[in-house]
């Protein structure tokens, strides 16, 4: 069966599988397989680039060992990347943030997994651990948890779906058959990307506006040469009847215009920019110019100003209510 599979997907198996397989010395490779996921072939070709993985000096002493003669799998060489995680504090706080965000994902099963982590990271993390309760991540388009469970299994069974999905640039609804190949969280919605036998290519598809899911008998075959995708670019398309925007970019925010379609660009003497664009989410908008603290600033239209001002002052007096405790 044809699979997909991003680079940073397998890395970061490979990271997990070797301390995994060193605890586990002689395990039989079916049982390997069965316990990481995949297949017997897939853990042979991981097994055969860790072989040629290890330390910088290129010497064999450097490389990681593995062998996997006689359906037994052994792996040595690799105490560096078996030892134990140290996080620093903002990583800790940045790891529990995460977590309770995706325990609060949509149609996922895995809920011990994360909690166990999750609880592992508080006691941790001790006293520091109250500073994420200030953090909140919000996904403002929720979606429903039958369709995102269906879209789920789509996923981990490798299954071709149907979807009823509706456009709102183009104000239509179509019906389509998917492979998919990832669900992701930008700026605050859930999207399914997937190859579109409709389209004939890979589409990205907000999940608050697939208004039904039918997870299919056939397997999913997208094909195999599919290359990652960029999100951002992938995912912000600009609309006619999108808001019109003006920013104000310094130097620190000039990657804003090299980052995101936009109508216009204008380069100043000063290093500062320039930059018309189309947004369909003013949300969005307003995230990105209060996270880059003063290095975005919106210049036209006066209500989105407007937006920006008073909700950056609503943050300010939350946080010196906060101090004042």
């Amino acid at each position: 069966m044809v699979t997909f599979e991003s680079a940073t997907s397998r890395v970061s198996r490979l990271l997990t599988m070797v301390p995994w397989l060193l605890n586990r010395q002689g395990i039989d490779l079916a049982s390997a397989a069965a316990q990481l996921g995949v297949s017997e072939d897939q853990v042979v070709e991981d097994l055969e680039l860790l072989f040629v993985c290890g330390l910088p000096g290129h010497y064999p002493d450097d490389l990681i060992e593995a062998s996997w003669e006689d359906g037994r799998v052994f792996v040595g060489n690799a105490d560096t990347i078996a030892r134990p995680l140290r996080l620093g504090r903002d990583e800790a706080l940045a790891l529990i943030v995460a977590l309770r965000a995706l325990a609060a994902t949509p149609g996922l099963t895995e809920h011990e997994a994360i909690d166990r982590a999750l609880a592992k990271l508080e006691a941790a993390a001790g006293d520091a651990a109250a500073s994420a309760d200030q953090v909140r991540v919000d996904l403002d388009a929720p979606v429903d948890p039958a369709l995102a469970a269906r879209i789920r299994t789509g996923l981990t069974e490798q299954r071709r779906l149907h979807l009823r999905y509706t456009s709102a640039s183009r104000d239509e609804t179509t019906e389509r058959d998917v492979d998919p190949l990832r669900v992701l969280s930008v700026d605050g919605y859930w999207y399914l990307e997937a190859w579109c036998h409709r389209a004939r290519g890979v589409r990205t598809f907000r999940l608050d506006r697939v208004e039904a899911v039918e997870v299919l008998d056939e397997p999913a075959a997208p094909p195999q040469d599919l290359a990652p995708r960029d999100v951002v670019p992938g995912v912000f398309k600009g609309d006619p009847q999108d808001l019109l925007v003006t920013l104000e970019l310094q130097p620190a925010a000039a990657w804003v215009a090299e980052s995101i379609p936009s109508e216009q660009v204008e380069r100043r003497d000063d290093g500062s920019t320039v930059m018309v664009l189309r947004v369909a989410d003013p949300a969005w908008l307003h995230r990105l110019v209060w996270r880059e603290g003063g290095a975005v600033r919106v210049v036209h239209p006066p209500a989105a100003v407007a937006a920006v001002r008073d909700g950056a002052a609503a943050a300010l007096a939350g946080h010196a209510q906060h101090t004042d405790r």
